[in-house]
């Protein structure tokens, strides 16, 4: 009887391409959870649901996330930063125009740039969240963590606004911060842009004047950003 193991030199399978072909298969398999979580919610939506419309095994989507949770934070943290590479929010080529701003109003200008990107691929999603909040304590969990991040992303913003220049006469800053993390939910955005048809450069454009309205002196009000 032969040995198992004869010694003999075995072919040696890429672990490059293993690792490009799981990697293809993470991505349809959060592009499809995204579809399907804005359109039919996150309690209406299963795993098996969403193996079945990314064309993989259910034990597939299992092994690859791990819960419904879990993939539903992997969907939100993509639609947050545009991909899943390990970079955060703040450290984005598009977030940039904030920190070289040269002005609080500068800030405030690009900071409604940014709440457009990440409303445009997010909206939905922060929806879907909410709604299930209610029900589900993991998206309770992670509505929670959405208002904390916004929050923080505001607290952010304020604080170098802060230090280029002042504020309004008599704002505390952290009600500065209550009033951006207020701007800068994309339910604005779901509710002026989707529902009621403005376009994105209109919504930009006032964001950044409403912001700079609620925040700066009156001379921030001077040079109104231009939509378009």
């Amino acid at each position: 009887m032969s040995a198992v193991n004869d010694n003999k030199p075995r072919r040696r399978y890429s672990s490059a391409t293993r690792s490009e072909g799981a990697q293809r298969t993470r991505q349809a398999i959060v592009a499809t959870a995204s579809a399907m979580f804005a359109e039919h919610g996150y309690a209406s939506t299963s795993l098996a649901d969403i193996a079945a419309a990314a064309g993989v095994a259910r034990p597939t989507v299992f092994a690859a996330f791990g819960s419904k949770g879990a993939l539903l934070r992997q969907v939100l943290d993509e639609a947050l930063a545009g991909d899943d590479a390990p970079v955060p929010v703040a450290e984005r080529p598009w977030f940039r125009p904030v920190w070289d701003a040269a002005t609080p109003a500068a800030v405030l200008d690009a900071y409604a740039g940014v709440c457009l990107v990440i409303a445009r691929r997010a909206a939905p999603l922060f929806e879907a969240v909410r709604r299930a909040a209610d029900d589900a304590p993991e998206a309770a969990e992670l509505w929670q963590t959405l208002l904390d991040n916004r929050r923080a992303g505001a607290r952010m913003v304020v604080a170098h606004a802060r230090s280029l220049g002042p504020l309004a006469p008599g704002l505390d800053e952290q009600i500065a911060v209550d009033v951006l993390w207020v701007y800068n939910d994309p339910g604005l955005f779901a509710a002026l842009v989707s529902q009621r048809g403005w376009t994105e450069d209109a919504f930009r454009a006032w964001l950044a004047v409403t912001m700079r309205a609620a925040l700066l002196p009156d001379r921030g009000l001077a040079d109104r950003p231009a939509a378009g």
